[in-house]
């Protein structure tokens, strides 16, 4: 605002040339105009989901946790055991972007380890875990 005043006290024939022009402006208002819609139906909602389709999602499966004191995992080597917080034969959590959605056991599938899902967490089931 001050600088609006000190640029007004400098120039006044622009001040004034500015209000005549603001003065002399005029809005015509048009009504809108919009092109037919027409249900398209499963087109719209398929070319919704392939938009989307190519974002990565990072998947984890969790084995277990537990908690330790700095002094116990400043002595861990190697050979150390670690306990966990699950149990042996227990189903694995698998986390999609940190959020449950599934559990499973552990197999192993062209000597890599894989998990077979046993229990998809239904969407009303993740909902409920956000309250």
């Amino acid at each position: 605002m001050a600088d609006e005043e000190t640029l007004s006290a400098q120039n006044p024939e622009e001040e004034k040339a500015a209000e005549g022009s603001e003065s002399q402006i005029k809005a015509e208002a048009k009504a809108a105009q919009f092109s037919d819609v027409q249900d398209k139906g499963n087109l719209t909602a398929k070319r919704g989901i392939d938009f989307i389709l190519d974002i990565p999602l990072q998947i984890t499966v969790e084995l277990g946790r537990t908690q330790i004191l700095i002094n116990d995992l400043l002595q861990l080597g190697q050979g150390s055991v670690v306990e966990l917080s699950k149990l042996a034969g227990e189903p694995m959590e698998v986390l999609v972007n940190q959020k449950l959605i599934a559990r499973g056991e552990v197999v192993v599938v062209n000597e890599k380890f894989g998990v077979r899902l046993t229990d998809i967490i239904s969407p009303l089931e993740r909902v409920e875990k956000l309250k």
